[in-house]
């Protein structure tokens, strides 16, 4: 049986069984996240998903604003990404831009190129055309209010489910653990283990920016020993992984296994394929730059020549950001000579993303200091 033996992962993470192939890539920070719509009509109290994104019709591929197809597969390649995560929102509700998208990764990687989808609706047209595009696998969002045996109120999930392997795709349901539901959660696996689904994943309840009012208004309280995570719902979901026996493989994803592990590890991926060669990079997956910012107005490119003259920094060793307006070169290089430098000048550590978040910033000379004390960045 599946359920024999129990491994354990990182950040409180375990399954039993064998995980999905997606959740594999996902681990290893080799699936791109293709977020193809903000809209959703199931609005589930406890969406974690931004406000900038939230009921929003936008996409974006990991943190990069989609505005061309070439956006999608340049954010692929930065990352080396072996596969392609669909989310939302709920994705089959623009299922065209799905399909167009779902066609293009295959047409331009490959058929290896592994695609899952994340979906609420339990409809079997467009998921079968999804499969027929080339999708590998869809993971099922059973409502909260329909955990159970999957009866006549949940009998569209049951459905949905028990047709796909006809289409030749893989199939799974993926939900989040409400500590207080632990009694309808066990007769929902139970259910699902009848089925025969290909694996359940139960992620770890947390709070965002978006659902904080809504759960705490619902009793949910923060884990003091696990981020923002809800409180119980780690505690439930390793029991229902340690206790119960089933066929189905499940896996128990922790909110800190998401951001310490998958995320880690496609910002080093990222890093490493995009990071200027003259940056810093840490073991978290951030890069470390030095950077002086420009006065205003003027010639940037002419005054990017004298900031490298007075640094000292070759072509290749520098490089300028005329969007924020600043040059980049090594950290060392820059704190050797800041002293005579008469421009603000930082050591930045930041994501190596397309929205470069920038995570600390120490300033190096007095322009700096005068800068951040005057309610600079």
């Amino acid at each position: 049986m599946a359920s024999e033996s129990l491994h354990l992962l990182p950040m409180a993470s375990r399954h039993r069984g064998p995980l999905s192939p997606a959740c594999v890539q996902c681990s290893e920070g080799r699936k791109l996240v293709l977020f193809v719509t903000g809209v959703c009509r199931f609005r589930c109290f406890y969406c974690p998903v931004s406000p900038v994104r939230n009921q929003h019709d936008v996409v974006y591929a990991n943190e990069r604003r989609v505005l061309t197809d070439e956006d999608v597969l340049d954010e692929a390649r930065s990352i080396g990404a072996a596969g392609t995560g669909i989310t939302g929102g709920d994705p089959l509700g623009v299922v065209d831009r799905v399909e167009h998208y779902v066609r293009l990764l295959k047409e331009t990687f490959g058929p290896s190129h592994n695609i899952h989808l994340y979906t609420h609706e339990p409809n079997p047209g467009k998921l079968r055309r999804l499969a027929e595009a080339g999708l590998d696998e869809f993971r099922l969002h059973v409502p909260h209010y329909l955990w159970g045996p999957l009866g006549s109120a949940g009998g569209a999930y049951r459905a949905v489910l028990e047709e796909a392997p006809a289409w030749g795709i893989r199939r799974g349901v993926e939900i989040p653990v409400l500590p207080e539901k632990e009694r309808e959660l066990r007769s929902l696996l139970r259910a699902l283990d009848r089925i025969g689904v290909d694996f359940v994943n139960l992620n770890e309840l947390e709070f965002s920016e978006t659902n904080e009012q809504a759960m705490r208004a619902r009793g949910y309280r923060t884990d003091a020993w696990n981020g923002w995570g809800v409180r119980g719902s780690r505690s439930v979901a390793e029991r229902l992984v340690r206790e119960m026996r089933l066929s189905v493989p499940v896996h128990y994803c922790s909110s800190r296994f998401k951001d310490g592990v998958q995320l880690r590890q496609r910002l080093l991926r990222r890093a490493e394929r995009t990071a200027p060669s003259f940056a810093d990079r840490t073991p978290d997956g951030t890069v470390l730059l030095g950077i002086v910012e420009a006065p205003d107005g003027g010639d940037l490119p002419r005054w990017a020549a004298r900031v490298a003259r007075r640094v000292r920094a070759a072509e290749g060793d520098y490089r300028l950001d005329v969007v924020r307006r600043r040059v980049e070169l090594a950290p060392d290089a820059l704190r050797r000579v800041t002293v005579r430098l008469p421009w603000p000048a930082f050591e930045v550590e930041e994501y190596p993303t397309s929205d470069a978040l920038e995570v600390e910033r120490t300033p190096l000379n007095g322009p700096g200091r005068v800068r951040l004390g005057a309610g600079g960045t």
